[in-house]
């Protein structure tokens, strides 16, 4: 499979999917023009589009696209079907794409019917899962958030985060705050800052990594619980993520 990152807006990435006789699915088209030069360039035959969430930066291109490829179905949670989702999916569904599977998780946090499209190894998590950070709290809760994280932590190492925004060095500054001694997060600091320098992007980035530098996934950790204040042993790592994407929030 060749995956592709389109750039989109300031820091937006469309995610292109093609099999080796490009055909494609296309995630989270905020935007039309770019991918549709993609799909020029490259010959692709777009076979899907799939939605995470219904966020305009994520779905503003679905018509237009749809203009060129009035056949092509349109996944997507139903908060998406007034943004031009022709198939409604839920979480456990199990889709079968050109050959290839894809399985749909609930992720609600960031919005409440925010779902998450897996087909190993590689996972579309829109704005719920960034690399080294999570998505804000805009509709749900930060219980549901943390439940979300947790469920997507639980694949595999190998596992390719495809976040949809290119927020990692950003997300790195408020992880070195919260951990200034941490080394893994001071070493991949440096490695994504050469990496943006060259205006090469960060993503995807290996689960296996994420486990390391990404502050919401390591709720567990003493020294992090101690530094942003919560009471050792916290009531609940739930607490702890909250205090966590709060403080984010102010950062």
């Amino acid at each position: 499979m060749n995956l592709i990152s389109i750039p989109a807006f300031q820091d937006n990435y469309i995610w292109l999917l093609a099999d080796s006789q490009k055909h494609c699915v296309i995630v989270d088209p905020g935007e039309a023009h770019p991918v549709l030069a993609m799909l020029n360039q490259g010959d692709y035959l777009p076979q899907a589009i799939l939605l995470t969430h219904h966020h305009n930066d994520h779905v503003g291109g679905v018509a237009e696209l749809r203009r060129h490829y009035p056949n092509i179905p349109v996944y997507g949670p139903q908060e998406t079907a007034n943004k031009g989702a022709t198939v409604i999916v839920k979480g456990d569904d199990d889709l079968v794409i050109a050959g290839q599977n894809y399985h749909v998780f609930a992720v609600p946090g960031h919005t409440l019917g925010h779902i998450a499209y897996y087909s190993k190894p590689y996972l579309f998590c829109g704005d719920t899962l960034f690399s080294a950070g999570c998505g804000r709290l805009f509709e749900g809760t930060a219980a549901q958030m943390y439940s979300s994280i947790q469920q997507l932590a639980q694949l595999p190492d190998e596992t390719l985060i495809c976040s949809a925004h290119e927020y990692t060095l950003a997300n790195l500054k408020f992880a070195r705050f919260i951990l200034p001694s941490d080394h893994d997060i001071a070493t991949y600091q440096q490695q994504i800052m050469q990496l943006r320098a060259k205006n090469l992007p960060s993503l995807p980035v290996k689960l296996q990594i994420e486990r390391k530098i990404n502050v919401f996934l390591r709720c567990n950790d003493v020294d992090l619980q101690r530094k942003i204040g919560v009471i050792s042993p916290p009531e609940s790592l739930v607490s702890v993520f909250s205090e966590l994407r709060a403080q984010k929030d102010r950062f």
